[in-house]
């Protein structure tokens, strides 16, 4: 009877702790952006920065990595759910705003599923990686993810590979 109570103290326990995050380094919260930060209250903005050898690629306003998704179609997301958790689409309230670099008639806006305005470049959706924790990292470059791969993009709204 002791060792069952023990083993529902722990399991117990154990559920608590998932179902309440874990508040330690790894938090949203001391990171770039997330799912959850998918409610705008300002239009994003596209920039650019050049991270070695992939050149000059597009970030958002604080230098946060921006890539795309080969199994999206034109201005058409195709990342909900689960792939939206590890890959946050870049959100914006109104028309996304042109940094440094950026050619204007490629920053354009589409509609996701849920109602939200992703921001769009040279027609591919724009999508952060959960586990670029800095700005300027680009650990989601060329990651077969969710059905297809995953690239920065250049200034001309193109895949880059390396």
């Amino acid at each position: 009877m002791k060792r069952t109570t023990m083993m529902a103290t722990c399991a117990a326990t154990l559920l608590g702790t998932v179902l309440t995050g874990c508040s330690d380094s790894t938090s949203a919260e001391s990171h770039g952006p997330t799912a959850s930060s998918a409610s705008p209250s300002t239009p994003a903005t596209v920039d650019t920065k050049s991270v070695g050898k992939l050149g000059s690629i597009l970030v958002d306003d604080k230098g946060n990595t921006l890539h795309l998704f080969l199994a999206d179609k034109k201005n058409k997301s195709n990342c909900a759910d689960a792939c939206a958790e590890a890959w946050p689409p870049l959100l914006t309230k109104g028309a996304a705003k042109v940094g440094k670099g950026v050619d204007k008639k490629l920053l354009d806006v589409t509609t996701r599923s849920g109602g939200d305005k992703q921001v769009t470049y040279n027609g591919h959706p724009l999508y952060y990686y959960v586990n670029d924790k800095k700005p300027g990292q680009t650990n989601g470059q060329g990651l077969d993810q969710f059905g297809a791969k995953w690239y920065v993009l250049n200034t001309k709204g193109d895949k880059v590979e390396g």
